[in-house]
């Protein structure tokens, strides 16, 4: 069967099958001839249904380390914290820039650029034409640049700072 899990359900579903045939036995073999052959047909059936790729438990052991597992080896492909904290810290950042557009350019920027929408459903909730949508989102990350261009250039630059030592102190 290839793990022990698989042989255990074999078996499982064979005493479940002998069970529920139990009037079929007609005594002419030994009652562990018949039983094993309901295990051996249903094992053979469960590897008839199984896909042909390879399953692995999560906890089967990896390499020749013990106690290193297969599930160690899983790649979280989640954000960190880290990466939640910055996203939202960015997007908080974003909002109060969105803020500071006018209205009509901050709300076809944030139904296209920020939901994901077509020109042409933007254009249909703002009851406007899609050329008109346009426009506005080209003003909107015009004018978005040139805030964010702004903030940046607004913020102190950490500079590495370099210890000096005192004149004519050398050993």
């Amino acid at each position: 069967m290839g793990n022990a899990a698989d042989a255990e359900d074999a078996v499982q579903d064979a005493l479940l099958s002998a069970c529920r045939h139990l009037d079929q036995f007609k005594g002419q073999s030994k009652m562990s001839t018949w039983l094993t052959t309901i295990v051996i047909n249903s094992a053979l059936t469960q590897l008839r249904r199984r896909s042909r790729q390879i399953h692995i438990s999560l906890d089967e052991q990896f390499g020749e380390e013990p106690g290193y597992c297969v599930s160690e080896r899983l790649a979280d492909r989640r954000p960190s914290p880290e990466d939640e904290c910055i996203k939202s810290e960015l997007y908080g950042h974003l909002m109060r820039f969105i803020d500071e557009i006018p209205p009509a350019s901050g709300y076809a920027f944030r139904l296209r650029d920020l939901d994901g929408l077509t020109t042409s459903e933007a254009a249909q909730i703002l009851g406007v034409a899609d050329v008109t949508v346009k426009a506005h989102v080209s003003r909107a990350r015009a004018r978005l640049r040139r805030l964010i261009g702004h903030a940046l250039d607004a913020q102190p630059r950490s500079t590495p700072t370099r210890t000096a030592s005192p004149v004519g102190t050398r050993k």
